[in-house]
């Protein structure tokens, strides 16, 4: 297919290179010239515009720092609207805003242009290696149609949704790394802080249940279904065991935010009766707040862990 590509900084750049290598023909653009050196060499063509680039492509991938870059390149003068033609189509691989990316699709809707969100994970290594995740949202039979662009950049390119579903994903899972990592670096503290070398802490909880599991895939036996009886752990003894934490990182000092406040909801769960169901339960206080009810059926969850081991 006749690609475009707008934006090859340390993720787009090796994604366009991997787009050559999968049989496309490429053509390119970013705001500093030299960046599209390697992909001329390659094979593609350099547009001086996001407007050129999508009057000679048939689907166009940007990939840029956010939603204000994204809206310019895409909306701008010279930019992808202007260029592109009815039937034509337009994903984005930034982490963006999913409401953003909604205005676009309707912006380019009336125009007959397909928008669909498709940010990336995998990190700069995974960028060079084609070990990508693609979550996309949009029009299914789109993602169909081009998945051969997608496939030629990650080795696991999934259609979420309706526009936006990839971004929130995305959101989703950076928002919830960053919010371990934080929680990482106060428990790490608090154990070195107690004594314990900091190899050999790493290695010791490595091998426990939680380090010997994906992150999400504890989700799966309890706060997918929604059931929390009987337990696999029990309320209780989690609240002990994390009001233990707490108390060791009071005596040597070490400030505890994340630990307190997860103590504190911990306590809630337990002030309403659920000390003996499972420690996930406490869950359920963050989904009575957001005002949604997760309850995913066995059979859909039995599926979903069949296609995704």
């Amino acid at each position: 297919m006749k690609v475009g590509f707008v934006g090859l900084g340390t993720m787009g750049g090796p994604m366009a290179l991997n787009a050559i290598k999968g049989g496309h023909e490429l053509v390119v653009n970013d705001i500093r010239r030299d960046a599209a050196s390697p992909h001329v060499a390659a094979g593609a063509k350099w547009a001086d515009t996001p407007r050129q680039v999508a009057e000679v492509s048939d689907v166009v991938l940007t990939s840029l720092p956010g939603p204000v870059e994204v809206e310019a390149v895409a909306l701008g003068d010279d930019g992808l609207l202007a260029g592109l033609a009815a039937g034509k189509a337009y994903f984005d691989l930034s982490t963006n805003s999913p409401t953003v990316m909604r205005r676009i699709h309707a912006t380019f809707a009336k125009k007959g242009v397909h928008v669909l969100d498709a940010p990336v994970s995998g990190g700069p290594k995974g960028a060079k290696t084609r070990k990508l995740a693609l979550w996309v949202g949009g029009d299914r039979a789109i993602f169909d149609k081009f998945k051969p662009v997608l496939d030629a950049i990650g080795d696991q390119p999934i259609y979420i949704g309706p526009i936006g579903a990839g971004s929130v994903a995305k959101l989703v899972h950076n928002c919830s790394g960053y919010a371990i990592q934080t929680a990482l670096a106060e428990v790490f503290t608090l154990g070195v802080k107690a004594g314990v070398e900091p190899l050999a802490l790493w290695k010791a909880v490595r091998q426990g249940a939680g380090g010997r599991r994906r992150t999400f895939d504890g989700l799966v036996d309890q706060f997918l279904p929604g059931t929390y009886d009987p337990p696999a752990f029990a309320l209780k003894l989690a609240h002990k065991d994390v009001s233990l934490a707490v108390g060791l990182g009071r005596e040597l000092g070490v400030p505890m935010r994340l630990a307190t406040l997860t103590l504190e909801e911990l306590t809630e769960a337990l002030n309403r009766g659920w000390a003996a169901r499972d420690s996930r339960v406490a869950m359920l206080l963050q989904e009575e707040r957001a005002g949604v009810d997760i309850k995913v059926p066995e059979d859909k969850l039995r599926a979903a862990l069949d296609e995704q081991p």
